[in-house]
């Protein structure tokens, strides 16, 4: 919906948010000889984030010349975003529709220090009402009458449809945002029992040091400014760091992260770090509307219907498409007949190699699952890899202890795969005999490619004296940090959560430093930054210099 969408009067606008929320959901009636319908927020909603009318039909929306758009494409969060706030693409500037700036005139917009600036909003413009919002939704009118843009559809609703839809926004961002004060920005980070103790110590001395940082600088509160010209305010603020240590059984974490969450409201969870399942705390980030930004996690939810949580890559289960992609492509040149996974028990390479198995069965390949029980080491890999047989792609998804531990390999293996993520990827330990034939799944840039991007938070660590005890999950750590901050400073003071997940998707893809990731990138639904990677092979048996077998790859 282009330039503006909004509705109701000036004197609804004015009443304190809970009984401007209490008379929108009551009864949308505007000017005589408008509609006289009951408000459904709810219905609202449905239409405005998923593009389904009350009656469960499709939305459906024309431009001129007769294109239409119908269902999820014609919801108007498709292009003024979840949050009302709007959105860009190039020239293409998206408005914000919510009451709170389009139930008052546009010069308002400017000159209001208490509304936070919003890219698109639209100045210098009569305030809408309930009958130029409907007539802009349906005719595609502006208040003054002037014709919107080719962008925003026009929708042939009903009355009570269109009640609903304008109720709805009445209530969208509005009232206090949890984890928001006039000073402070409140965050999170979450830590669960089965994390590795040595990389949360390396996390933890990344996210202090940046929050200590942020607020070296801070001198107090400073007061909202304003100007026309389109150079709006900034809040200063200082960073809050809560750390959330989970304990027991996965089934009581979100129980726990509940009880957190009410004692300390927070604005976000940033970072955080978690062992064999991240399960728990995705689902409450998303039942709780609480942003989850880049957590330190090897087999992350991939789940991209939803919102909230946002992650580097799909990890180990990544890995295990790039198997699949790589197995299907040379399985008659190698062989391969049957994929056998090995795995430790508890560990994350239990979901990777379900979802080989999943993969190989797809692609017409026996698969197998070795679990490998606790013990001596070297006893038990020979025990799993025991029926091993010609034909066989063996598959390790086993930690550097294990690896280092391996038996000889079996005879006649055709080929060997082993997860670089789990293993310490050019570091990863594996016996020479294993070596020359070995290929690892490598979801990052190869070394030589990063190393000037390496270059920053390497030098930060050094200048900051915080010791690398686990480069990549510090590095991945200081780069979550680092968006989290770029992304505060574009919302200036417009701090909603979902507009802060807007935001990290708009702005990712245009950052040159990633890290370990040649390059970074979200779209509205993706939920994983960073989507592909390599399969490599060790170029000397007692070296650490990998050479990728091709191009980088998105299975």
């Amino acid at each position: 919906m282009r330039d503006a969408i909004a509705s109701g009067s000036r004197t609804a606008a004015r009443l304190p948010g809970p009984r401007r929320l209490a008379l929108a959901a009551l009864l949308v009636l505007p000017a005589a000889g408008a509609w006289a319908a009951p408000a459904s927020p709810a219905a609202g909603e449905r239409l405005y984030r998923e593009g389904v009318l009350p009656s469960g039909r499709p939305l459906r929306g024309e431009r001129e010349g007769g294109v239409g758009v119908e269902g999820a494409a014609a919801a108007c969060a498709t292009c003024h975003r979840r949050s009302g706030l709007g959105s860009w693409e190039g020239q293409l500037v998206i408005p914000p529709i919510i009451g709170r700036y389009l139930f008052r005139p546009g010069a308002r917009n400017v000159e209001d220090p208490e509304l936070p600036h919003v890219q698109g909003y639209v100045p210098r413009r009569d305030a809408y009402t309930d009958a130029t919002l409907a007539r802009a939704i349906r005719e595609g009118k502006d208040p003054q009458g002037r014709a919107l843009g080719f962008v925003m559809p026009r929708y042939r609703l009903d009355d009570a449809t269109m009640a609903s839809l304008v109720a709805y926004l009445r209530g969208l961002t509005t009232g206090a945002v949890p984890g928001v004060e006039r000073d402070t920005l409140h965050f999170a980070t979450v830590i669960t029992p089965d994390a590795d103790p040595i990389a949360r110590r390396g996390m933890l001395d990344v996210l202090h040091q940046f929050f200590a940082d942020k607020n070296a600088g801070y001198r107090g509160e400073s007061p909202p400014l304003q100007s026309s010209r389109g150079v709006m305010y900034r809040v200063n603020r200082k960073w809050t760091l809560h750390v959330w240590e989970l304990s027991g059984p996965p089934e009581g974490w979100e129980q726990q992260l509940s009880h957190h969450l009410a004692a300390t409201p927070v604005f976000a969870v940033i970072s955080g770090i978690g062992g064999r399942t991240w399960a728990p705390v995705h689902r409450f980030c998303e039942r709780a509307a609480l942003p989850c930004l880049l957590p330190n996690v090897e087999a992350p939810v991939v789940s991209e219907r939803d919102f909230y949580p946002v992650y580097f890559s799909r990890g180990v289960l990544l890995e295990a498409d790039l198997i699949a992609r790589e197995l299907q492509a040379r399985r008659h040149d190698l062989g391969v007949r049957r994929v056998v996974s090995l795995f430790r028990e508890g560990d994350v390479g239990a979901e990777a190699a379900r979802a080989l198995q999943a993969a190989a069965a797809a692609a017409g390949l026996e698969a197998a699952s070795r679990v490998v029980s606790p013990g001596p080491a070297r006893q038990r890999l020979a025990e799993a890899l025991g029926d091993s047989r010609a034909g066989d792609a063996v598959v390790l998804w086993l930690r550097p202890h294990d690896l280092a531990a391996l038996p000889a390999p079996p005879a006649g293996v055709t080929a060997v795969y082993a997860s670089g993520l789990m293993g310490d990827l050019e570091h990863a330990p594996l016996p020479p005999a294993w070596r020359g034939t070995a290929r690892l799944t490598y979801p990052f840039d190869l070394p030589e490619r990063r190393k000037v991007r390496m270059s920053f938070p390497l030098g930060w660590f050094a200048v900051r004296h915080i010791p690398v005890v686990d480069e990549r999950v510090q590095t991945d750590t200081y780069l979550a940090c680092v968006i989290l901050s770029e992304t505060v400073g574009h919302m200036l003071d417009s701090f909603v959560r979902d507009y802060l997940v807007e935001r990290v998707e708009a702005l990712l893809s245009h950052r040159q430093v990633n890290g370990y990731y040649p390059r970074l990138g979200l779209a509205p639904g993706q939920r994983f930054a960073s989507k592909g990677g390599y399969v490599v092979r060790f170029a000397q048996a007692d070296g650490t210099q990998v050479i990728a077998d091709g191009e980088w790859t998105v299975p």
